[in-house]
């Protein structure tokens, strides 16, 4: 199931109870056996909770599956954090890409869905173009990890073909650059063609000469997001992801401090909310156009009624939900908002969370 899919569903179920577990792990050996140690204290805590609140026998299928779930997870191909859903109807283990703000437990008549849609925020398919005279290639990637190559609209390419035998000729530099030239536009056509179909962007792994006479024939010059030089010591795929993920990563982050930048110009027009109360409520009015959250802001609440609620200061206490901040990103996002989680500095002088308004 996409990621986004599986946001929708976990936000929209309603049983009691939803336990939510989020911890940071470890994609190596030894550090990762840690993170089975800490799972197992968390699923305790989970069980303890359930207990009190709801009683063995009413909660007993939750109890059941939180029983069994750690042999469930493979603590070998961890990643920097796993998330745990769980509810009578439910069972989903996510591993993600992105830190946790910290190991916690919530249990409440919703899932916490705040770690997915930070995920989902961050979470970017585009190509990587592997452009070489001697061949090149193309891969579809999700964040820092290849999903497959592609081997459509004529990739991946042999070597240029358009080779001048003629001695003299070649001596010709604007001769060979022009043959060279031939070769990319056959690249860029096939790119383009996979652009409109898709909409993925590309980062082109190259040299700099390379990437600018692909730049030169390009028909869409815009669907080339980003480019690094090719490392011809490290070729690999795994290098070449890497290479390409930091600059999806750069323009992430580039992203956020522009959203900020609008937000903090948007105040001037009476179009951003700093309260969390006022912010809740637009948000599911339907009214937000861009949410902006620090990465380690939570506020529990007791809800007096639909749109209303009191802070608290006990997130285990009965009743209370442990995270209003996750409860607002989904409807902000399931609306047609944006939802930013950032830790950038720029959000300091609105402070840990504000809303821009559509009115």
């Amino acid at each position: 199931m996409a990621l986004k899919e599986l946001v929708q569903e976990l936000a929209n179920e309603k049983n009691h109870p939803c336990v939510s577990i989020s911890l940071n792990t470890h994609r190596t050996h030894p550090e990762n056996q840690q993170d089975e140690i800490v799972l197992k204290n968390l699923l305790k805590d989970a069980e303890n909770r359930i207990i009190e609140e709801f009683g063995k026998r009413p909660a007993a299928e939750v109890l059941e599956k939180l029983e069994k779930i750690s042999e469930k997870v493979d603590h070998q191909q961890n990643l920097e954090s796993l998330h745990i859903f769980l509810s009578k109807d439910t069972e989903e283990i996510v591993k993600s890409t992105w830190k946790s703000r910290e190991n916690t437990v919530e249990i409440d008549s919703k899932f916490s869905v705040r770690p997915l849609i930070k995920a989902l925020g961050r979470s970017q398919e585009y190509y990587i173009l592997l452009l070489t005279q001697s061949g090149t290639r193309l891969f579809e990637a999700l964040n820092d990890s290849i999903t497959k190559e592609v081997k459509e609209e004529g990739f991946p390419f042999p070597e240029n073909p358009f080779y001048i035998t003629d001695t003299d000729v070649r001596s010709d530099a604007k001769q060979v650059d022009n043959k060279i030239k031939e070769y990319f536009n056959r690249i860029d056509k096939s790119a383009v063609e996979l652009h409109k179909s898709t909409g993925l962007d590309i980062i082109v792994i190259a040299t700099e000469d390379n990437y600018s006479k692909l730049l030169e024939v390009a028909d869409r010059p815009q669907i080339y997001i980003g480019h690094d030089h090719k490392n011809y010591v490290e070729s690999e795929e795994h290098h070449i992801v890497e290479q390409a993920y930091e600059i999806i990563k750069e323009k992430q982050k580039a992203a956020r401090a522009l959203a900020i930048q609008e937000i903090k110009e948007s105040a001037a027009q009476g179009k951003v909310i700093t309260d969390l109360q006022e912010i809740y409520q637009a948000a599911i009015d339907g009214r937000a156009e861009t949410l902006i959250v620090h990465h380690d802001f939570e506020q529990a609440v007791k809800m007096i009624d639909d749109r209303n609620f009191d802070y608290a200061e006990d997130a285990k206490e009965a009743g209370v939900v442990d995270d209003i901040v996750s409860t607002i990103a989904w409807e902000v996002l399931s609306k047609n908002g944006k939802v930013h989680f950032t830790q950038q500095e720029e959000l300091s002088e609105l402070g840990k969370i504000a809303l821009k308004t559509r009115y």
